[in-house]
């Protein structure tokens, strides 16, 4: 045992240095995304969420950082994630709208304009929706009608149609009547 970490003992040192470089870099970024989602007024699960994404990414990172640390060599590697990114990107073109809803979300975290609980208008020729946001999930946003059916709307298509905020004096006045 003594003779494993000897031999491999700046490998060790060098795994043990990224894991915890990248924890520290991991909790920067999900700790400026939470802030980010205060600032925003969106919900803590959509902040997590997107510290769920970044944590995948850091992980993927890691992987390839820590095959160089094993002593694998750049033709390798390359090999390999060209080999894992072609596969993937069969899959992903097989399963783009899911992609683009997840993107879609994400965009939508930084810089959607709508807060849950806003009155919106989706001017869609084909259905056009009034509704009360009731949640932005990571694939569609959930909206309330006035006559209480749920409508999902998915994150992609919102980013493409125009949509207006109704005003809360207009919300007042639909009350009254």
């Amino acid at each position: 045992m003594n003779d494993y970490f000897s031999n491999y003992q700046d490998e060790i040192i060098h795994t043990l240095i990224l894991l915890v470089l990248l924890s520290i870099i991991r909790a920067i970024i999900v700790v400026t995304v939470k802030r980010i989602g205060k600032k925003s007024g969106t919900t803590e699960a959509r902040a997590a969420l997107i510290g769920r994404y970044a944590t995948v990414a850091l992980v993927l990172i890691a992987i390839l950082i820590e095959a160089f640390i094993l002593g694998a060599k750049t033709h390798d590697v390359t090999l390999v994630f060209s080999s894992v990114f072609a596969v993937i990107g069969v899959a992903l073109f097989a399963i783009w709208s899911i992609l683009s809803n997840v993107t879609s979300g994400v965009i939508m975290f930084f810089s959607f304009p709508y807060k849950v609980g806003d009155k919106i208008k989706i001017h869609d020729k084909d259905y056009p929706v009034e509704a009360i946001i009731e949640d932005i999930r990571a694939f569609q946003i959930h909206l309330r009608e006035d006559n209480g059916d749920l409508v999902t709307y998915p994150n992609n298509l919102i980013l493409q149609k125009a949509v207006t905020l109704m005003q809360k004096d207009a919300l007042d006045d639909t009350s009254i009547l």
